[in-house]
């Protein structure tokens, strides 16, 4: 289905929840030792990505749940002296507020569904056309960079209207790259995906 634009929109709605069931009940089964040696892979892959090396300003986002684990990555962007950004729900507008993070210890709070983000008394507003990488999560995705979110559709609008030259990374498990997506007319796809294996980079 994937580039698929005339699906009904229940249609639609009920294939992308089918395959996130799948895959999140794949994703939470992983093992420990196996989830602890493929976050180490996916982390070593990302700190060393061109992209990701080449920005100043890099926003992540704190992992929850079965996702792969980012604390290494937001460590690794504060120890580097990248400018580190973070995304906060504002569930007045419906949308991310992202804020520049000094540090990850007492800047952090639970915020919807209990994901981390940054305080906004202590972290200022970041504009989104200063952030030169995004760390983007996901439940799947296709070799193609296409992705399926968790159903809010908030990274689909910052996508749709980030800098053209700021490069949309997400890290995923391997499980999590499937061979094709139910795809609507908002939903939008990344620039590369990066798993313990390797990469997928997006070619137009």
């Amino acid at each position: 289905m994937t580039g698929e634009r005339t699906i009904p929109p229940d249609a639609l709605r009920s294939a992308k929840e089918a395959l996130r069931r799948r895959v999140l009940a794949e994703r939470g089964a992983i093992g420990p030792a196996q989830r602890a040696a493929a976050c180490a892979a996916i982390t070593a892959h990302l700190i060393e990505d061109r992209w990701y090396r080449g920005a100043r300003t890099v926003c992540g986002y704190c992992s929850f749940g079965s996702e792969f684990d980012t604390a290494a990555v937001l460590a690794d962007a504060l120890r580097t002296g990248k400018h580190l950004v973070l995304p906060r729900i504002d569930r007045t507008a419906r949308r991310l507020a992202f804020h520049l993070v000094a540090g990850l210890d007492g800047r952090l709070v639970p915020g919807t569904w209990g994901i981390l983000e940054p305080d906004p008394v202590q972290c200022p507003l970041v504009d989104l056309h200063d952030i030169e990488f995004m760390l983007v999560p996901g439940v799947a995705f296709t070799r193609g960079c296409e992705r399926l979110g968790y159903g809010g559709g908030f990274y689909d609008r910052v996508l749709a209207q980030i800098d053209p030259e700021c490069r949309s990374v997400s890290a995923a498990f391997s499980l999590q790259i499937v061979n094709s997506l139910p795809m609507g007319p908002d939903d939008r796809r990344v620039d590369a995906v990066i798993t313990e294996s390797g990469d997928f980079r997006r070619v137009d």
